[in-house]
């Protein structure tokens, strides 16, 4: 038996988030991290009642050895411990990295491990991330046991690799597009009169509501019109988003985002 569940290479702000989320399905005993920054990981580790220890023990004692490092150290990092890696017939490896494939993690293993291949978003944070995944190699008890270590991140949906790009420029990016529009509409609020502070909250809860109703309900359209009574004050806001380009701005983002995903790839 492995010594360590999940064991985390790498723990910037996706990496922390999940390793805070794993903590509260995964005793803290079974999960080891680190990072190049050791007192970011001495701290993480204290705070989840995880162990800091190093890259290759992680590689050599862990059942999950999550990758959580940037695309662009990807290479250099795994290459500090693929022999360990390569050893082993009983590890899964799980990595984030945008834009880097199954495939490519594999070459820089040296080896065809069963790899698991995740695009979270940052409200994993708070345990409501939309989570995309793709798996390789991985036996059905290998994928239900990585299901339910970070099952406490989120939703996670199983999604083709070839889609994965194109999908997390919505789950991925989105955050920040909701972001935007959520300070947008406290914005409008103040220019009206309400309090900054207020209006923050109204906008942020007016999202969570609604988001929550597209998922009990689903329909945008028809949850929409029926917040519009004819001739009333919804429907002249919403003509003025369409007259703003509202609807044509958003789709772009996604589409730019994708595309600017594709250029990082080559």
């Amino acid at each position: 038996m492995m010594k360590y569940t999940l064991g985390f290479i790498g723990c910037g702000n996706m990496g922390g988030a999940l390793v805070r989320a794993t903590a509260k399905a995964v005793d803290g005993k079974k999960i080891a991290l680190c990072d190049y920054d050791e007192k970011k990981a001495l701290a993480l580790a204290s705070e989840c009642g995880a162990t800091a220890v190093s890259a290759k023990e992680i590689a050599t004692e862990s059942q999950f050895i999550v990758l959580g490092v940037k695309p662009q150290n990807m290479q250099e990092t795994i290459a500090g411990f693929a022999e360990e890696l390569k050893a082993r017939t009983d590890a899964v490896v799980i990595t984030m990295a945008a834009g880097l494939s199954i495939a490519a993690i594999r070459s820089y293993i040296g080896a065809n491990l069963p790899v698991i291949r995740i695009m979270p978003n940052t409200p994993a944070q708070v345990g409501e991330g939309m989570i995309l995944y793709d798996t390789c190699g991985v036996s059905a008890d290998q994928e239900q046991s990585f299901l339910a270590c970070f099952a406490k991140a989120g939703v996670f949906d199983k999604l083709p690799e070839s889609k994965i790009d194109a999908a997390s420029a919505l789950s991925g990016c989105g955050p920040a597009f909701v972001y935007a529009f959520a300070e947008a509409l406290a914005d409008g609020a103040v220019e009206c009169g309400v309090p900054r502070d207020k209006a923050a909250t109204y906008a942020a809860q007016t999202l969570f509501g609604a988001a929550k109703m597209l998922l009990t309900y689903g329909h945008p359209a028809d949850l929409k019109d029926a917040v519009c009574s004819p001739a009333g004050t919804t429907i002249a806001g919403v003509h003025a988003l369409e007259k703003a380009g509202f609807r044509n701005a958003a789709m772009d983002a996604v589409t730019a985002a994708y595309k600017r995903t594709l250029e990082l790839k080559k």
